[in-house]
């Protein structure tokens, strides 16, 4: 049975629309920092969003394609450790990073956060979009 990855592609696209959106508009001088921010905040939400939706696909992938129990109940860091083992992932503490500034803005909202999590964001776009590349190639 094969993975329906259409919420991830959504999920992506989107956090790929944001980001488009807040480099367009950030050129645009009539734009007030508070208006920046609010974009920022779509771009911190996009990534929340793609970020959970690609490692429940691995999740996902690794219960169908190699064994369920291996993912049962293990650790972020595990997981990441077991998607790279199975190609899915290049670099786990790349991910793991990715982990951290999600964790961030879920357990305190702040501008130090939303500015860490909104470069992670910028560098998360294109890992997700090889995540999803890569469970595309593979999709049996």
């Amino acid at each position: 049975m094969t993975l329906d990855l259409t919420s991830l592609h959504r999920a992506i696209v989107s956090l790929e629309k944001s980001i488009f959106s807040y480099r367009s508009l950030s050129e645009n001088s009539t734009l007030t920092m508070d208006d920046l921010d609010t974009v920022k905040a779509g771009v911190i939400q996009n990534f929340e969003v793609a970020y959970e939706q690609c490692w429940k696909f691995m999740k996902r992938w690794i219960e169908r394609n190699v064994s369920p129990d291996i993912v049962d109940g293990v650790t972020r860091r595990e997981l990441f450790r077991v998607s790279a083992e199975n190609r899915l992932i290049d670099d786990v503490s790349v991910w793991m990073e990715f982990h951290q500034s999600r964790n961030l803005t879920a357990h305190t909202y702040d501008a130090e956060n939303a500015g860490h999590a909104f470069s992670a964001a910028l560098i998360f776009i294109d890992s997700a979009k090889d995540f999803l590349k890569r469970l595309e190639a593979r999709h049996d």
